[in-house]
Formats: structure tokens, sequence, C-alpha cells
């Protein structure tokens, strides 16, 4: 029998394979899933390193949120590896002063003993303004960031807010790109698409319509069509 194509997977902060659940349900029998460890370092370089240490020798990468951050590192440091790329709800550039603000308000929860307080504070700009009375779906948001913890989520944003700008490097990817993007997320917007689109050779959008920053979890079924069409291309 042979070998199904290898598939990392890197989710966002505050996130594990469960932002993936849909997916792997859905096409795990065609290929191996593996999901990247987010939780050990305190640098993207290092989140990277990590992930290339264990995957298979050749790789299909999807990565979500923080996830894209990580994986474009991972194309720095070993693009040869990577057969395509998959960026959900990511952007190119570091943070500005806006960004820098926010987390520095998360990390100040943290501090005063409210990390239950950092997902609360962050569903509005993770899930459709329509989802975000859906028990279920934010059920699984806070489960994620339960299972993350404090201390991981504090290396995580030291991670985050220490990452190089990566927009200079985007023209040096030379594997066919896939950006998937919710029409309504709160994080991205066109115009970090539209960075990526003018710079990568190989590069096509798709805007899910109806879904927040959590295009995986909010639009199951479209997210499964997009990723079993473009692997098996």
């Amino acid at each position: 029998m042979p070998e199904r194509p290898s598939v990392v997977l890197i989710p966002s902060q505050l996130q594990n394979a469960q932002t993936w659940g849909p997916q792997i349900a859905a096409l795990g029998g065609d290929y191996d899933f593996h999901v990247a460890d987010n939780t050990r370092d305190d640098t993207i370089a290092g989140i990277a390193s990590r992930l290339l240490a264990v995957s298979a020798p050749t790789f299909d990468l999807v990565a979500h949120g923080m996830g894209g951050f990580v994986a474009l590192e991972v194309l720095r440091q070993a693009s040869e590896r990577v057969r395509s790329l998959v960026l959900m709800s990511t952007l190119a550039p570091n943070d500005g002063p806006a960004q820098t603000e926010r987390r520095q308000g998360y990390i100040k929860l943290v501090e005063d003993g409210n990390f239950a307080g950092v997902i609360e504070e962050r569903i509005p700009i993770l899930v459709h303004a329509a989802r975000r009375e859906d028990e279920p779906l934010l059920a699984v948001l806070r489960r994620m960031a339960e299972d993350t913890g404090p201390d991981i989520f504090l290396r995580q944003q030291r991670a985050i807010m220490a990452r190089i700008d990566s927009r200079p490097s985007l023209a040096a990817i030379t594997c066919p790109l896939l950006l998937v993007r919710g029409a309504e997320c709160g994080i991205t917007t066109q115009a970090h698409q539209d960075e990526i689109l003018a710079a990568v050779p190989q590069v096509r959008l798709e805007t899910v319509e109806n879904s927040g920053h959590m295009v995986t979890l909010e639009m199951p079924w479209t997210i499964n069509r997009l990723l079993a069409d473009w692997l098996a291309r």
C-alpha cells in the first residue's frame, strides 16, 4: 500500500489539533496529517526548526494565524522540503504599535491572574458576528485555550512579538501557495492578502464568505473542499 502524502498543520496561538478537527476527520484517510508543536519554543525560528526536525523529507504545509508566521520561517530555513503551502487567516508583516499594545494587554490579563479573560476578549475578533453566541464553537475555542494554559500562551506571545517582517522574503517563495481568508476576519485584512498576492509567483486567494478568523471551524465544509482540491491537484 503506497504511503499517504505527508501534510503538516500549524495551528495558531491558544490553539491545537482541534483547529483542524473537521479537516482531519474528512481527509485523514488520504493524507498523513501531523500537527506541529508550537508550545515549547519562545521564537518563531525555534518552532520552525522543531517542525523540520520531526517532519517527513517533503510535505505540504498548511498554517493558520500564528502558524503562518512559522510557515514563512520554515520556507526560509528549508524551502526545498515544502511541496505546497496553504496560509489561512494570516499575514506577512511583523506587529505594528496597535498590535503590540493589544498583545501587552493580553499579557497584563495573564499577569493579573485573568487568563480566562484573554479568550473572552479575543472572541469578537476570532469569529463572525453571527457566531458570537454559537456555544459549541465557542466551547472549542475555550477548550483549546484551557489546554494551552497561561505559561505556553506567554511563550507564544513572546515569539509573535519578536518575529521578523516576512514581506522581504515573499518573492523567494517558489512553491504553489493558496491563501484563505474569512471575509469578516477580525485580524487580517484584504490589504494583507494583496501584499502576498503581489509578491509570490504562484499564488491564489480564496475568500470565504460568512466567516471570521476561524475559517476551519466556522466553515468546515468549505475548507474541507478547498483543502481536498488543493492537496489532490
